[in-house]
């Protein structure tokens, strides 16, 4: 049997999905092929781009057999842009795939049988983000102000995204216009030269935005000029400047100052109105979060008479939501300036029985689980890297009744279960929620109990 290689052509039937929304198919020799581009039960000529002793990767060269939940994108920039992985499926499809997706991690990875009972859809798949990050890129005369091509850090630039609301099309457009007419230079990541890094929005249910410039520089030219442009947008509500000198990843800049309007932005989620910082965390999809966070508040089944601890709590917009249905509430947040929120949203809803902690989960989860103070639930909405070990101990030396663990990734999920599991602990109820639609990504809330309590 001849041995694959790069850029060979193969024809195969597409079987299932990888975590990442590619087909799946296996090599004559028996090797698992991950295909961009396909689905299942496609019949695709394929090309391979990459072989590794166990597994492969290709692209769909040809559709043979198309499967009916092929769709055309209604997007100019796909796929080449990286922010969409799914606009080729059916919405269906996509369901199907997500809730698959967790329900096979739990079974590979955390080794359980526990069944994903249900998805949560998504009613708009469109137009729902309320957080964009656009990165720079190009000359003054060129900028190009967009997303990052799949699996490189060449920018697309992108004059609109199906996903964003219209107001930020309006505001990328006038700050590329601001750029050329002054010959503003955008940052080059590999020179550390020039000034726009990146282009940040907040948007919130009433299409009320705030815009956030991130410069590579201690001020801003023109500034005058830029507020009087973007000041014609109807909606816009506040204009900051985050300072970002740094040679990293990280799209915010440690200090920000607002320029004109208002520094925050309000929102209201679960019935309770938040005050939002540039650097707060808050789902981007904001009606199924409302979803995601209804399901955890019932999951936990609180009575009135429970204590709450909630590691990971953001701006509290979990916690307060406990907090009206327990006795009282703890959360735990490392970032200060989402802690300031969070106590501040507490005060904004008239909401007493809550207590805010900053500093690192695993310090709280250890403090706690050394006091006397018995806690019934305790809720945990870690980021996508999932709970580190120690949290996982500690939570198992508390000992709460239920524990109800949101999650944005179902690998570390699984992980983590496994290790919950291997105490005196069981999974009862595991559902998906798409935030995320046209991606691949997708959130989960599981409620996980005491075995014999």
């Amino acid at each position: 049997m001849k041995k694959p290689n790069k850029n060979d052509i193969y024809t195969l039937r597409v079987h299932g999905y990888g975590s990442d929304g590619s087909g799946v198919s296996h090599l004559p020799d028996g090797r698992a092929v991950f295909i961009k581009g396909a689905l299942r039960d496609e019949l695709c000529e394929v090309k391979l781009l990459k072989v590794g002793k166990t597994l492969a990767w290709a692209k769909v060269s040809k559709v043979l057999e198309a499967s009916p939940d092929r769709i055309e994108s209604d997007c100019p920039y796909y796929p080449q842009c990286g922010g969409c992985q799914l606009r080729h499926l059916s919405y269906e499809e996509e369901l199907s795939f997500k809730l698959e997706r967790v329900q096979e991690s739990l079974r590979r990875i955390g080794g359980l049988s526990a069944t994903v009972s249900t998805i949560h859809a998504a009613k708009e798949t469109e137009r729902y983000r309320n957080k964009i990050q656009f990165p720079v890129s190009g000359d003054s005369q060129s900028p190009n102000i967009g997303f990052y091509r799949a699996r490189s850090h060449d920018i697309i630039d992108v004059e609109d995204c199906l996903l964003q609301p219209v107001i930020v099309r309006e505001l990328r457009k006038l700050i590329k216009s601001w750029m050329q007419d002054n010959q503003i230079k955008p940052y080059n990541e590999t020179t550390h030269k020039g000034l726009i890094r990146h282009l940040y929005v907040r948007v919130n249910h009433k299409n009320e935005a705030l815009c956030v410039l991130v410069i590579n520089g201690k001020r801003l030219p023109k500034a005058d000029s830029l507020i009087e442009s973007l000041k014609t947008v109807d909606g816009l509500v506040g204009i900051s400047l985050s300072y970002h000198m740094e040679k990293s990843n990280v799209v915010l800049g440690k200090k920000t100052q607002c320029i004109w309007g208002d520094a925050h932005l309000s929102d209201t989620l679960c019935g309770m109105e938040f005050m939002l910082s540039p650097a707060s965390f808050y789902q981007v999809n904001r009606a199924q979060t409302h979803v995601l966070y209804k399901r955890a508040v019932e999951l936990a089944n609180l009575t009135g008479n429970e204590t709450v601890l909630e590691l990971y709590c953001g701006i509290g917009t979990i916690t307060l939501a406990m907090a009206q249905k327990a006795k009282s509430v703890i959360g735990a947040e490392i970032v200060s300036s989402a802690v300031e929120d969070a106590i501040e949203n507490a005060n904004r809803n008239n909401i007493e029985n809550v207590r805010f902690i900053c500093a690192d989960a695993k310090n709280v989860a250890a403090e706690m689980a050394q006091t006397e103070e018995k806690l019934d639930v305790i809720c945990v909405d870690p980021p996508r890297k999932g709970l580190a070990p120690s949290v996982v101990e500690s939570i198992l030396k508390m000992a709460p009744e239920r524990i109800v663990y949101v999650s944005c990734d179902p690998g570390t999920l699984a992980r983590d279960l496994k290790l919950l599991c291997e105490s005196d602990y069981e999974v009862q109820t595991v559902e998906a929620c798409d935030l995320f639609p046209r991606t691949v990504h997708v959130e989960t809330v599981v409620l996980i109990t005491k075995v014999n309590q």
